[in-house]
C-alpha cells in the first residue's frame, strides 16, 4: 500500500466519508466489545448529521485523511470534556479503516491533529491495537478508568495521557 499523505482539516461536505469510515471502524474494530446486532444497526445518516454539526461548529477540530479524494480516516481534538482533565488537550477520536492500517494513515492523522502536543484520550481498555499506538506515540495510562456507553453497551475505558 502506498503511503498515504494527503491529511487536511476536514470541511461540512466531508461528513458524509467521516460517518462512514465512523461506522466503519467501529464495525471493524469494536466486534470484540459490541454485540454484532449493535453494530449491524449503526446507520451512516444518523452520524453525517452530526458531523455535520460538529465539523461546521468549529468547537471540535476535525482531519480527515483522503485517498483518491475518498475518506479513509479521522481524527477530531478539542479543549477536553472532562472536569478533571489533565491538560488542555483531549484527542477525542482517531479512527481508520481497516484496509489502511499500517500504512501510516493513523500516524498522520495523529501529527496533523495533535503532533508533540501535550494531549489525553478516552479508549476501550480491551484495545490492544490502540493502546500499541498510543505508547509508540508516548501516552500511559494515568490510572483514570470509567464504563461509557457505547451504542448502549457499558464497555471499560480508559484515560492516557501525555
Amino acid at each position: 500500500m502506498i503511503p498515504l499523505t494527503n491529511v487536511r482539516r476536514a470541511q461540512v461536505l466531508d461528513a458524509e466519508g467521516i460517518a462512514h469510515v465512523h461506522v466503519q471502524a467501529w464495525r471493524e474494530a469494536y466486534s470484540h466489545l459490541l454485540p454484532a446486532q449493535t453494530l449491524a444497526g449503526l446507520q451512516e445518516q444518523d452520524r453525517v448529521i452530526r458531523w455535520r454539526d460538529i465539523v461546521g461548529g468549529g468547537e471540535t477540530k476535525v482531519w480527515v485523511a483522503l485517498e483518491d479524494e475518498v475518506v479513509v480516516g479521522w481524527a477530531s481534538t478539542s479543549t477536553g470534556r472532562d472536569n478533571d482533565a489533565p491538560c488542555q488537550l483531549e484527542l477525542e477520536g482517531i479512527y481508520v479503516l481497516a484496509s489502511h492500517h499500517g500504512s501510516g494513515t493513523g500516524q498522520a492523522l495523529f501529527n496533523a491533529s495533535i503532533g508533540n502536543q501535550q494531549a489525553y484520550l478516552w479508549m476501550a481498555a480491551d484495545n490492544p491495537r490502540a493502546l500499541t499506538f498510543y505508547q509508540r506515540n508516548g501516552f500511559q495510562r494515568d490510572g483514570t478508568t470509567e464504563i461509557k456507553d457505547l451504542a448502549g453497551t457499558p464497555v471499560p475505558v480508559m484515560r492516557l495521557s501525555r
